[in-house]
């Protein structure tokens, strides 16, 4: 297999491709198209996987199947989430919206009874479709049935699930198998791939099929299977540069960036405990190395039954994750490592060697498949497709080329409540409901995000951060015209502990607010 490098990437182009007529506006399938046949969608979504979590991207971890979609189609440099987080991310891949639409603010149980799920449209249009792994919000997942979502198969776990069947807790790991509930039998990602291919054993070859299957990898605390466990033993990771305390790496920084280094989610005190950060990415890619392994077995099978043709095979990460950036770990804030996830893209639509820098969201996944599909985009849809984007199709309609972003407050991690947009040059943070600073950022010079604009004198930034705070505000509104900030009733204190011994204090106000 080629393998690709930065600078492949960078050089490699689209081979021609013949479109197909989807008839996405027309709300059915088109009529006269009846010789096209429908593509079957394969969707793997990687829980956590950072943007650059590729062996194409990064020569010390090894993603060969991944890196194999990318050659043979669409790389999507510029993928973002609008909210990097587990619920309210997976609900606006679902729905096609912002989460100031569908309402999911965070991972606590609420009512989904409002919602309707883009393979529900795909069900009634004649797709056999099935759920495997992770939904991960509204506290649905014990009770779904196969029906659910437009699912005629689902098989997920509760909650984040368990990596193995005997918990950390001694407990037996289970499985909701169309509403039964059933014990998990091996290594979670093993075992979701068994159920993938077996029901893609039994289905109808000769009708299209949609398969969403979601990962428990590599969410966090990593656990790789035995086969891969040690594996990267000897491998060393370069800490990012802005990952040390120095007044270099804080200047210009709110404050919460300089307490939330002794917190859950900072580098002093992550998950509450002390952790040796090389080995925390070690387990990480090691952990991925069997998510890979999963989307070779899918592709194997597709290949063996003749159907990798014309089966659109996209795999995508739900969030970004931080390793140390700006001193911090996980995600939730509206930084490049958090925001920022990996898509790639084989199959139908999907040009070969082809490198699409324009700016993708996880809401444009639903528009995406329904157009393949050739249904017709709900107009509650704040996303649109971007099938074809990685063709060398000249005619298709002009995409946006900004995104908001949204985190709400959490009381569980009440540090960061956030709100940005992100532009191909420019990316604008605010915090609402604390006293802090704002963030720009001038991405094309300073991808890194280490010098704050927020307080430049130059007449073009000043302007262009009147600009975005407009242009952010009017883009929260709700499909009412309503700015709303949705966030789920408290039940705890939350993850609001510091360690006290030689953990980084809280930070200094600002100097230009004293």
């Amino acid at each position: 297999m080629h393998k690709l490098t930065l600078s492949a990437i960078a050089l490699c182009c689209a081979q021609a491709f013949v479109p197909v007529n989807y008839a996405e506006a027309s709300g059915q399938l088109a009529k006269n198209s009846v010789a096209v046949k429908r593509p079957n969608i394969v969707y793997i979504l990687v829980d956590d996987q950072r943007y650059d979590a590729f062996g194409f991207l990064n020569p010390r971890i090894k993603t060969p199947n991944m890196d194999k979609i990318a050659h043979d189609g669409t790389y999507f440099q510029n993928t973002f989430v609008t909210t990097s987080l587990c619920s309210p991310s997976r609900a606006s891949i679902l729905t096609g919206m912002y989460a100031h639409n569908h309402g999911v603010a965070d991972n606590n149980p609420m009512d989904l009874s409002h919602l309707h799920y883009f393979p529900e449209e795909m069900h009634k249009a004649g797709y056999q479709t099935a759920f495997f792994g992770k939904w991960h919000f509204g506290g649905v997942d014990k009770t779904a049935t196969a029906g659910f979502a437009g699912f005629d198969r689902w098989v997920g776990f509760i909650g984040q699930g368990d990596y193995y069947p005997i918990n950390m807790y001694g407990e037996q790991a289970m499985l909701n198998v169309d509403g039964k509930l059933t014990p998990q039998k091996g290594y979670i990602t093993d075992e979701l791939t068994d159920y993938t291919v077996d029901w893609l054993n039994h289905i109808d070859k000769n009708k299209p099929f949609l398969v969403y299957l979601s990962h428990k990898g590599v969410h966090a605390d990593f656990y790789p299977s035995v086969k891969y466990k040690g594996s990267m033993d000897k491998i060393t990771f370069p800490l990012p540069d802005t990952y040390a305390n120095t007044s270099a790496n804080n200047q210009g920084k709110p404050m919460w960036v300089r307490n939330q280094r002794n917190s859950w989610h900072g580098v002093d005190y992550p998950y509450n405990k002390k952790i040796d950060m090389q080995q925390f990415q070690r387990d990480y890619y090691e952990t991925l190395r069997s998510v890979d392994d999963s989307v070779g077995r899918v592709q194997d099978w597709l290949k063996q039954n003749g159907l990798d043709e014309n089966t659109i095979v996209m795999v995508m990460g739900d969030n970004g994750f931080m390793f140390g950036e700006h001193g911090l770990i996980d995600k939730r804030t509206a930084y490049e490592e958090s925001m920022r996830v990996p898509l790639i893209a084989s199959g139908p639509g999907f040009a070969k060697n082809k490198v699409v820098k324009d700016i993708i969201a996880n809401i444009d996944i639903a528009p995406t498949f329904l157009a393949a599909a050739g249904i017709k985009k709900p107009q509650n849809y704040d996303g649109s497709s971007f099938l074809e984007l990685g063709t060398d199709r000249d005619d298709l309609p002009k995409r946006k080329d900004y995104f908001v972003y949204e985190y709400f407050w959490e009381y569980n991690f009440p540090y960061t409540p956030t709100t940005a947009i992100r532009t191909p040059e420019y990316k604008y943070i605010q915090y609402y409901g604390v006293w802090d600073k704002e963030e720009l950022y001038n991405i094309q010079n300073d991808p890194q995000e280490k010098n704050n604009l927020i307080e430049s004198k130059d007449k073009n930034l000043i302007e262009t951060k009147i600009a975005l705070r407009q242009k952010l505000y009017e883009n929260l509104k709700d499909h009412d015209g309503r700015n709303i900030i949705p966030y789920n009733r408290r039940t705890e204190a939350g993850q609001v502990f510091r360690y006290q011994q030689d953990g980084e204090k809280m930070a200094d106000f600002p100097g230009e607010w004293r």
